[in-house]
């Protein structure tokens, strides 16, 4: 895993979406400050798009593993090599 730098960002958020951060965080709260509640926000977010390709690609790959073997012919490298510069 690389080392990343921190970055500081300003979110403003008004009504609704406040008070409901606000009472999220602090000793009712389920997190310390509000930069622990967006950590945790952008995790869970950045996990459920990754979620997401995983489950795209599990669904390509049952597809093609459901394929007949007719389906297949087989490749040698130059094959390959040859389709993907076209």
């Amino acid at each position: 895993m690389s080392q990343a730098t921190a970055t500081t960002m300003t979110i403003h958020l008004n009504g609704v979406l406040s008070d409901f951060v606000a009472a999220n965080v602090g000793e009712d709260g389920a997190y310390e400050d509000v930069s622990e509640y967006m950590r945790d926000l952008i995790r869970r977010d950045k996990e459920r798009v990754e979620q997401q390709a995983f489950d795209r690609l599990k669904s390509e790959l049952a597809h093609a593993y459901a394929a007949p073997d007719t389906a297949y012919h087989p490749l040698t490298a130059a094959d390959v090599i040859a389709r993907n510069q076209a």
